[in-house]
């Protein structure tokens, strides 16, 4: 802190369970506290009452401890109202005892970050508690809720919001301004107040436009593969860098930083470069913006074909699902009452000509577009308003799950339940738990992780299907549930792929080693060096370094670089692809059959063995 007493820090070490709202489950959303620590012993918690009736502070000839005679004269910042600041006295630090000094700021327990000291207190961070989804907000388009920055007053013991919805910020060495970063605005603020909008001295707005340089793009390169070589050194799984002579790669493929030509070429050198490690997950990415998107073609959630009059009809309308916001169906929506077979003959009233919609919704992606369609039947022409989607990966996702549960359901006379997982972060979980409730209480399940993308959630997943029934859950009314909840009745049997990596080879591995159920498929991706966020080099080039390598029972370390084979393998033939036949999930459903014809699956007991609770009779009296 200012005063030199406390060491202010913030600490995770709040256990305050919230319960789940889909699922019977606990977590601890927030966790997170500031707290102070007097470093010498006899310094009192500022937060706590004083001998003489007056909290820390409260005498403002007094410096951080309230003793008068101190010597100090500004108890909040620990600086002299004269022009010079005076000389910080020593500070003694006790270290006997020095953990349980600590005290909690009070303030609510939240999700802090950035904290720093300033004049007067302390500022931070506090970040909202939304989804990794973004899918909490009013409306998708709307901006996901950033951090406040937030001010603590140690003398008054008050919290205020100094400006909402900020990036970062950071401070002035003497603690009295803050620079904030909002977007691409930078803002200067004092730090001990919020700022007053009608006082141009208390915001000072950086004309970042200004700030202009010249670079030689060859001699940034020539800096980022020098940087680019060392972070991977540092930063790498294991310090001898996997046998390999890295100092000797670098000086062979350094001469070609100078032939390169355009940010693309020098992200191929460093791609050529990382290599020679034989490692996974040693990513690049060039130095070249996304562009606005301006652009993009909107799509309607539906397949076209043309007719034979030069016309485009609706071939398929595309279900929506309800439970995910980006999987909206335009033309299945409230009022569009558009059908198979209906055409669609103009777009904001320009006729669809040969080349078909596409051309005619460029930009429209996340806007009103009228559409004029004609009935299949009657050809009666009607206009209709729809907003077009961005990307149609959602609600084509959502079909392709619903139509291999439908064949699943088909071929097992309704016994099985199916379960995809399409990636091992947020989104592959809320996935598997959008449909989990309805397939666990199934006779048995196909898990499908063909396809998975990887990610960190692959724990998770395993303990979910490695419960197992011992009990019933009974109640009046209302359909028995089992005990675990959520938990397999019946035969698991797993299906993955060559597009099956990362955290997908290694869910496919427990599988087979906790022996949940037998694998079907082709043998996974063969990449578990996992990575952090990438790091960025001087130019812009991003980079990821491979530093969490997996060992596992009776696989070793032989998963990178190879993967995790099936027990059954199927191959899908381009000739299944084109016929739309999946052979692989065929011969799961049959083995999932098989398994329950040999063990039946765990059922609720017979409520007639149930125990009775009437009084027995009394034995007579005698006489």
């Amino acid at each position: 802190t200012a005063d030199g007493k406390y060491l202010a820090f913030l600490s995770k070490r709040s256990f305050d369970p919230v319960y789940d709202a889909h699922f019977f489950d606990l977590s601890f959303p927030l966790g997170s506290r500031p707290y102070l620590l007097p470093l010498a012993a006899q310094t009192p918690s500022p937060f706590a009452p004083q001998s003489g009736g007056r909290r820390i502070g409260d005498d403002t000839t007094a410096e951080g401890n309230g003793a008068k005679g101190s010597g100090a004269k500004d108890s909040s910042d620990g600086a002299s109202s004269g022009s010079e600041a005076p000389k910080a006295a020593p500070v003694p630090i006790d270290f006997d005892g020095i953990a349980a000094r600590v005290v909690a700021v009070p303030v609510p327990e939240s999700r802090y970050e950035s904290l720093r000291a300033v004049k007067g207190g302390l500022v931070w961070l506090r970040e909202p508690l939304v989804g990794n989804l973004g899918q909490g907000g009013a409306r998708l388009t709307d901006d996901a809720p950033r951090p406040a920055l937030e001010r603590f007053d140690v003398r008054r013991q008050q919290v205020t919001i100094l400006q909402d919805n900020v990036d970062w910020f950071v401070t002035s060495g003497d603690g009295t301004r803050l620079v904030i970063g909002d977007h691409k605005r930078l803002t200067v603020l004092p730090a001990d107040r919020k700022a007053d909008p009608d006082n141009p001295d208390d915001q000072v707005v950086v004309d970042g436009s200004r700030a202009r340089f010249l670079a030689d793009p060859v001699e940034l390169w020539r800096n980022a593969f020098d940087e680019a070589g060392r972070i991977m050194a540092e930063d790498f799984w294991v310090p001898d860098m996997s046998e390999v002579d890295w100092p000797a790669v670098l000086a062979e493929y350094r001469p070609l930083v100078e032939l390169m030509t355009t940010a693309t070429d020098f992200a191929d050198l460093l791609w050529e470069t990382f290599g020679e490690l034989g490692t996974s997950h040693a990513y690049v990415t060039a130095a070249t913006g996304n562009g606005s998107g301006e652009s993009a073609v909107g799509l309607l959630g539906a397949d076209f074909e043309p007719d034979a009059d030069g016309g485009w009809r609706v071939s398929r309308v595309i279900p929506g699902e309800s439970s995910d916001p980006q999987a909206r169906s335009p033309l299945a929506g409230p009022g569009a009452r558009v059908h198979e077979g209906d055409r669609l003959v103009a777009v904001d009233g320009q006729q669809v000509g040969p080349a078909g919609p596409g051309p005619l919704l460029a930009g429209t992606a996340g806007k009103p577009v009228e559409l004029t369609v004609a009935d299949g039947g009657t050809g009666e022409r009607r206009r209709i308003v729809v907003t077009p989607l961005r990307a149609e990966y959602r609600i084509r996702y959502h079909d392709l799950v619903a139509r291999r549960r439908a064949e699943v359901r088909e071929r097992s006379g309704g016994r099985l339940g199916y379960l995809h997982i399409p990636d091992m972060v947020s989104g592959g979980w809320a996935d598997f738990h959008r449909d989990l409730r309805s397939e666990m209480r199934r006779d048995g399940l196909i898990l499908d992780v063909r396809g998975n993308r990887g990610g960190h959630t692959s724990q998770l997943v395993i303990e979910k299907l490695a419960r197992r029934i011992i009990g019933w859950d009974l109640p009046r009314g209302r359909r028995a549930g089992s005990y675990p909840s959520d938990a397999p009745r019946g035969p698991i049997v797993a299906l993955t792929d060559e597009f099956a990596g990362s955290d997908g080879d290694i869910v496919t591995a427990a599988i087979k080693l906790r022996k949940l159920g037998p694998v079907v498929g082709t043998r996974t991706w063969g990449g578990v060096i996992g990575i952090n966020a990438p790091d960025q080099l001087v130019e812009g080039t991003q980079m990821t370094i491979p530093k969490y390598s997996f060992w596992f029972d009776e696989l070793g370390w032989g998963v990178e670089n190879y993967g995790v084979d099936p027990d059954v393998e199927v191959l899908i033939s381009p000739d299944d692809w084109a016929a739309g036949r999946d052979p692989q999930l065929e011969t799961a459903i049959s083995m999932a059959l098989s398994a329950l014809a040999e063990r039946p699956p765990a059922s609720p007991p017979d409520l007639s063995g149930r125990p009775s609770r009437v009084r027995p009779p009394l034995p007579g009296r005698a006489g």
